[in-house]
């Protein structure tokens, strides 16, 4: 089967199932690029702001997807605040880095081959990048807190809830066949 050219806001589909192969999008990259820096902006205070603070018997703690880390770490789970810390801070800030780099690639005409090796990094860095799982467990630890203490929610839980759902939206907004063009030279128009 050969690629079909598609023009702006037309869609590839296989000609046998119907699934959508890719679709021309406009403004890929300028649209992308707002995505990236609005969920920079978002990745420390969802870090470092209070997701909960919990009170039980006339103690209060806030607790942060940081401080989870170090606790874990110093209670003897260093193996485990590892994994976390990879896979809740430091490989989604590292996808982000590396969107932003090929994006302001393609945007300032620079660098496109370095822009080509960040974004294959990129891909191997997805499937490590767990923030949904996290949220899964933050949100259980509410559930499962609720009835033992006073709980309170925090603006770090907002933060963190508008993080993964600009994350998640930057997904499906950058377009890769696009981006691959881009990088390549065969797009030029991809930011426009």
């Amino acid at each position: 089967m050969r690629k079909p050219e598609v023009a702006h806001g037309e869609r590839a589909e296989c000609p046998r199932c119907g699934y959508e192969l890719y679709t021309h999008r406009d403004q890929v990259v300028r649209r992308s690029l707002a995505l990236v820096i609005a969920a920079l902006l978002l990745y420390v205070p969802a870090n470092f702001l209070p997701i909960m603070q919990l009170n039980l018997l006339g103690q209060s703690t806030d607790d942060t997807v940081w401080s989870g880390v170090l606790g874990l770490y110093s209670s003897g789970m260093q193996g485990i605040a590892v994994v976390v810390f990879l896979c809740s801070m430091a490989v989604p800030l590292l996808k982000l880095l590396c969107q932003f780099a090929v994006l302001l690639s393609i945007r300032l005409d620079l660098g496109r081959s370095y822009g080509l090796l960040l974004y294959r990094i990129y891909h191997h860095l997805r499937e490590w990048g767990m923030l949904e799982v996290y949220l899964m467990g933050i949100l259980v630890a509410i559930v499962k807190l609720v009835d033992l203490a006073d709980v309170n929610l925090g603006l770090g839980l907002l933060c963190f809830i508008a993080l993964l759902l600009v994350q998640i939206w930057l997904e499906v907004t950058m377009s890769p066949h696009q981006i691959w063009e881009a990088l390549s030279g065969e797009d030029m128009h991809a930011g426009d």
